[in-house]
């Protein structure tokens, strides 16, 4: 079985770049000022002469970035995502969606788990903004091992991609030692249920598998599924869930308007109608504070979810 680390999936990303730069030259690292933070560090002590700080530039960054693939390099441009997706989403539409450019675009520092940077810098919008630009390939790991996955499939993936990436260290759960199987566009059966079926995406999906399984002491066996890809979505994981449990709670770390909750209703909408709740950011700015006490303030804890779901189970 695989080692059990708590780490944020910002410093698995920066790690996962370092590895797989030892066999892929081609590989090159942009930051727009953030190093540190977005932990391209790691990637910039082991590879200087690949690695690019553009400044508190982020829109400048995707322009290199583009240029860099077409060129045929790999480039990782990494910023926080309030940035990454929003200063510089013209460019991200422009000059890397539009001609589909190599790009692999990384927003650390996403959803309210940020904490104390406040509300400025707790991008709830990233993957509704990245959502909209055609061709786009979003990506949401949930843990360490599932980011090192999706680093390595970002890269294998010719085209544009957005990686999202949390600030706040948690647990892994996924085991890479045992049938783990980590794809572009195919979501992850954690535990079987059929009474609801629960679809989260991200650093939230460690706190739906303490909920659920919390659940399912009180008897309620809830379906959980970790959907680490947005876009394009799993419909048939989403179809057949729809039609074996009659019911779809959606868990995510970002705005309930344009996030997973939508990606998933459409899917059930055009496919097989059911009741979809949706579980999130409710149309609202965060604010300052520690990211485990804003989980809770949220209701995105594992104690948070599991009354929630309860709840929105005997609607």
């Amino acid at each position: 079985m695989a080692e059990t680390k708590k780490i944020a999936t910002r410093e698995s990303f920066g790690l996962a770049l370092c590895e797989l730069a030892k066999e892929h030259d081609d590989i090159v690292v942009l930051d727009a000022d953030l190093a540190a933070a977005t932990k391209t560090e790691i990637f910039k002590k082991a590879y200087p002469d690949r690695f690019f700080d553009c400044g508190i530039a982020e829109g400048n960054m995707i322009g290199v970035a583009a240029g860099l693939a077409a060129a045929g390099k790999v480039p990782f441009a990494a910023s926080f995502a309030m940035f990454a997706t929003g200063r510089a989403y013209e460019q991200v539409r422009n000059s890397v969606g539009y001609p589909h450019l190599n790009v692999k675009i990384a927003g650390s520092h996403a959803g309210i788990s940020v904490g104390e940077d406040g509300a400025t810098h707790q991008c709830c919008e990233d993957i509704a903004l990245m959502r909209t630009i055609p061709g786009m390939v979003i990506l949401n790991p949930a843990d360490h091992y599932e980011m090192i996955e999706a680093v390595k499939a970002s890269y294998s993936y010719n085209g544009p991609v957005y990686i999202r990436l949390g600030r706040l260290a948690i647990e892994s759960f996924n085991d890479p030692d045992n049938n783990y199987n980590f794809e572009i566009g195919k979501g992850i059966t954690l535990e079987e249920g059929n009474d609801v079926t629960v679809i989260a995406t991200g650093l939230v999906v460690y706190e739906a598998l303490k909920a659920v399984r919390a659940l399912k002491e009180k008897g309620i066996n809830a379906r959980l599924i970790n959907m680490h890809t947005i876009k394009p979505i799993d419909k048939d994981i989403i179809i057949k869930a729809a039609k074996e449990t009659g019911k779809i709670i959606t868990v995510e770390e970002h705005n309930i308007i344009g996030g997973l909750g939508e990606a998933v209703a459409a899917v059930t909408a055009e496919n097989a109608p059911v009741p979809v709740y949706r579980i999130g950011v409710e149309d609202t700015f965060g604010h300052s504070g520690p990211a485990v006490g804003l989980l809770a303030e949220f209701g995105l804890d594992a104690a948070g979810l599991e009354k929630k779901i309860a709840e929105l189970l005997n609607k």
